[in-house]
């Protein structure tokens, strides 16, 4: 059972497509199917059912790969563990970071990364942090930059790195941004724009507002909380946005309620034998959660 004939496996069942897979891994069409014949010989099962333009795992097939998974995994641990004796920061390192750390907090680490290890090849993913909890789970990526979990798997170890305070906000010329001191009850009665209702910034405002008895009124939602800012900016509902996104164009509102936080950090695989590269790089999101309490903001 060869790594190629599993990596084609699993871009196709991640896929749902032979066609979508070969671009994925940069082979033709023929190869992959080819690959994949490879495999269902070595099994000795069909692990595919080809109906029209649908393909669907089989019972062997979904019996398989989570064993593909690992077995890639392992593969793929024992490189990096060999690797890791030369002692040098070289190779590829798999990093996934949200839009809004990657834009806002991480910069200046990738900066003093990329000068101090020149060769590193950063193979940088811009996720949800939802999926990015995912990716390091399954061992796609080796380090995940993003907003914390409420109850991580444990399986991971999360490290927290910054703290965003979340402020109440609403365009200058809203119809709360004339009035004092606010309830939450009163915010209800106004329509918000906030993240999408699967992510964890999403269950942490919703958890404040409901253990207040209060549903929240959201007319629109997205992950990206810069087109967040804009929608709020130009009238479409209040919202809570990290500090540092609201100077300028948002009004802040005076809440009667205690601050909202949110932590961001940095997660890997507790089982993961991690890459000399991957080290360097904690090594540097170390030495920020210590600039970061140091200048309070822990």
């Amino acid at each position: 059972m060869d790594t190629q004939s599993l990596q084609a496996f699993l871009a196709v069942a991640d896929s749902g497509s032979f066609s979508r897979a070969a671009e994925q891994l940069h082979l033709t069409q023929p190869a992959v199917s080819k690959r994949i014949a490879v495999l269902e010989g070595q099994v000795g099962a069909r692990l595919f059912d080809r109906i029209g333009r649908k393909v669907a795992l089989t019972e062997a097939g979904r019996l398989l790969l989570p064993r593909a998974r690992q077995i890639l995994v392992m593969v793929d641990d024992s490189r990096r563990a060999l690797g890791n004796l030369e002692g040098r920061v070289a190779g590829s390192l798999t990093l996934a970071t949200s839009h809004h750390i990657g834009l806002h907090r991480l910069p200046p680490l990738l900066k003093a990364y990329t000068g101090r290890h020149p060769e590193v090849r950063l193979d940088l993913h811009f996720l949800d942090s939802e999926q990015a909890y995912q990716g390091v789970l399954d061992g796609e990526l080796e380090i995940a930059v993003v907003t914390l979990a409420p109850h991580p798997d444990p399986q991971l170890e999360v490290v927290p790195v910054w703290i965003d305070r979340l402020c109440f906000v609403c365009a200058p010329d809203h119809p709360l941004a004339g009035r004092g001191r606010l309830g939450l009850h009163e915010l209800c009665a106004f329509d918000a724009v906030l993240p999408g209702p699967l992510t964890f910034t999403r269950g942490l405002i919703e958890g404040r507002f409901a253990a207040a008895g209060l549903d929240l009124p959201v007319a629109l939602s997205t992950n990206y909380l810069e087109t967040l800012k804009m929608m709020t900016a130009i009238g479409l509902g209040w919202s809570l946005l990290p500090e540092r996104l609201v100077a300028g164009e948002l009004h802040v509102l005076e809440v009667d309620h205690p601050p909202i936080h949110r932590p961001l950090g940095y997660l890997v695989h507790r089982s993961r034998t991690l890459s000399n590269a991957a080290r360097a790089m904690l090594g540097l999101l170390d030495q920020a959660r210590e600039d970061a309490a140091r200048d309070g903001e822990h």
